[in-house]
């Protein structure tokens, strides 16, 4: 009998618990609520969705902070990536040292970075520098004073950038009212260059579709008259420019091969009585009318699978010379005028061997070509890719910069040993050599102004007194 009452017990409890529990629920509602509820509508709570988030630029979120540090009362400039000229060579006049002391040059200030390649820009007594705040995470331009790099200002917006054999690598661009950079992740941020005020600001992967590199944006910005050159590889803008005081596109290029960004920059170009824009593209090469953004030219002979990084070399009578890294050698092209068009003409390769280019630009001078082969060794090439003379064998600058100030080239080797070298076709002639940076990967353009050399390492920038006394 008691096995039954418990079967049935157990049959029924389930029903008695449910019962009860409506029971209950019935005299709660009969209450009402303690407080009143309000509906829980989408957005009431005023967070922002997941598509108004991706739609945000970050840049428009930065905040200015200003330092104690004032614009100094020296001459000089170096107004962005490869000088202001664009060609990796200063046009000034000031005497520069031909031998040092047994110590190098003079250290004259010193600063500590985030770890980066990213090279200084100099104008106005201001060195502007891109860096990046790995606490913080945010992306940062930088404004220093000349005389003792004090931060004059910053202006930083949030970006997460993770460590990727650094992060910030590119050179800001500046002119007497304006200074424009380009962070990791492809925005572009432009700002008072006096002041440091945000003037606007660009997102070029949502704005126009760019693919962020591998090793995250290596590209500098150009300022050429009233605008800015941009090399999105968008879609339906392969090049972009925008107006420099608005930030608003002037024209787009079309990309129907959907050539996407690489690290290089964009070079300048004149030929048949056109001013046009070089650059290197994923899967080839192009030439751009300046005035309007129209395909010029284009060619896929010159491609790099893993990372193109040096800027096109502009040479005289329509030669470009191209050079990378990767085993990719270097190459020349020939534009030649072919039925009211721009035709480009391979005249010669290289292979690696002979002359490649694996991060820094090669410079021209005195109708021959200098830059770092891969083997390490500072080489000058003639104008047929002829060998004329290497430095000693064992002699490694591996992927550091060099620059060129009248007769002389400063040359930077991955471990901060700065080498002087008399700038002649006729033969190598090293100067003079010292040891001024202690660290490592010291990879980021150097930058010449009123005989003051800037140069960095991974995670310092120092300013070296080089004229002559």
């Amino acid at each position: 009998m008691q096995t039954l009452l418990q079967s049935n017990w157990l049959r029924f409890a389930p029903a008695a618990v449910a019962g009860a529990g409506l029971v209950a629920l019935a005299a709660w509602l009969a209450r009402g609520p303690g407080t009143a509820l309000t509906l829980r509508l989408p957005g009431a709570d005023q967070r922002p969705t997941i598509a108004a988030a991706a739609g945000s630029n970050p840049v428009l979120a930065g905040k200015l902070t200003r330092g104690p540090g004032q614009a100094a009362n020296l001459p000089g400039a170096w107004a962005g990536f490869r000088g202001s000229a664009r060609t990796g060579a200063s046009t000034e006049t000031v005497l520069l040292a031909r031998t040092w002391a047994a110590g190098g040059p003079r250290e004259l200030w010193g600063v500590d970075l985030g770890e980066g390649y990213a090279g200084p820009a100099v104008l106005n007594g201001r060195v502007y520098l891109f860096d990046y705040d790995q606490k913080q995470k945010l992306d940062t331009l930088r404004c220093l004073s000349l005389a003792d790099g004090q931060e004059i200002w910053r202006f930083a917006y949030p970006v997460s950038v993770k460590r990727n054999h650094g992060m910030s690598r590119t050179t800001p661009a500046v002119t007497d009212k304006y200074v424009v950079g380009i962070g990791p992740k492809c925005h572009v941020v432009c700002l008072d260059a006096t002041s440091g005020e945000l003037k606007w600001g660009l997102d070029l992967v949502r704005d126009f579709g760019a693919t962020v590199p591998p090793w995250y944006a290596g590209q500098c910005p150009l300022i050429d008259g009233d605008r800015v050159i941009l090399a999105p590889g968008g879609p339906d803008a392969l090049l972009l420019a925008v107006d420099l005081a608005t930030g608003k596109p002037v024209w787009k290029t079309p990309n129907p091969n959907d050539w996407k960004m690489t690290h290089a920059s964009i070079a300048v170009a004149e030929f048949a009585g056109k001013r046009q824009y070089v650059y290197p593209a994923s899967l080839g090469v192009v030439g751009v009318s300046a005035a309007d953004g129209a395909l010029l030219w284009d060619t896929p002979d010159w491609k790099i699978s893993i990372a193109t990084v040096p800027s096109p070399l502009v040479l005289e009578n329509g030669r470009i010379f191209l050079s990378g890294g990767y085993n990719a050698g270097a190459l020349m092209l020939q534009l030649a005028e072919d039925g009211g068009k721009i035709v480009p003409k391979t005249v010669f390769r290289l292979d690696a061997d002979t002359f490649g280019a694996t991060q820094q630009t090669p410079i021209f001078h005195a109708g021959h070509i200098f830059g770092v082969r891969p083997d390490g060794r500072f080489t000058c090439l003639d104008l047929d890719g002829k060998v004329v003379w290497t430095t000693e064998p064992g002699t490694n600058f591996g992927l550091g910069s060099f620059l060129l100030a009248g007769d002389l080239f400063y040359v930077l080797n991955d471990n901060g040993k700065l080498t002087l070298i008399a700038a002649s076709p006729d033969r190598c002639q090293v100067l003079a050599q010292a040891q001024v940076l202690k660290g490592r990967e010291s990879w980021g353009p150097m930058a010449l102004a009123g005989g003051r050399l800037l140069a960095r390492d991974l995670t310092r920038l120092v300013c070296l007194d080089v004229a002559a006394h």
